[in-house]
């Protein structure tokens, strides 16, 4: 029952974090997220995610998401594009993974995902070991 406190907790917290990202043009990825505001993004003319099948990701590169999302409206719709299907995508891999009772071991290769070296916010460590998921 706590993994679905913390599941309707994160949902929440997305949801408004989806907005603010892509207000400063941040697109959500497994690793963590794409800020195409940086000029590392210029010429990438990779989709945000290579394994994301959004309309976004099938038809625009990062180089050209890049150049609009400072100067365009539209470029606030297609990242919400991406990141509201990231979120989809994300939410149906933690559902699947409660049906198939690895949950603790899908939140384990999620975080280390998004932190390779294993600095672990002390928050999001404790949060977890209330639901005996230990990250460390």
């Amino acid at each position: 029952m706590r993994f679905i406190y913390i599941i309707f907790n994160y949902i929440f917290i997305i949801n408004y974090i989806n907005y603010i990202f892509q207000r400063f043009g941040c697109a959500l990825v497994r690793t963590g997220q794409l800020n195409l505001r940086q000029v590392q993004y210029r010429k990438d003319m990779r989709p945000i995610d290579e394994s994301c099948e959004c309309n976004t990701c099938k038809t625009y590169t990062r180089a050209y998401l890049h150049h609009i999302v400072t100067v365009e409206t539209v470029a606030c719709h297609l990242l919400s594009v991406h990141n509201i299907a990231f979120q989809m995508k994300l939410m149906e891999n933690i559902r699947r993974s409660i049906k198939e009772q690895r949950f603790p071991k899908f939140i384990q290769q999620y975080m280390l995902d998004l932190y390779p070296n294993k600095e672990y916010p002390l928050w999001i460590v404790n949060a977890l070991k209330t639901v005996d998921v230990i990250l460390l």
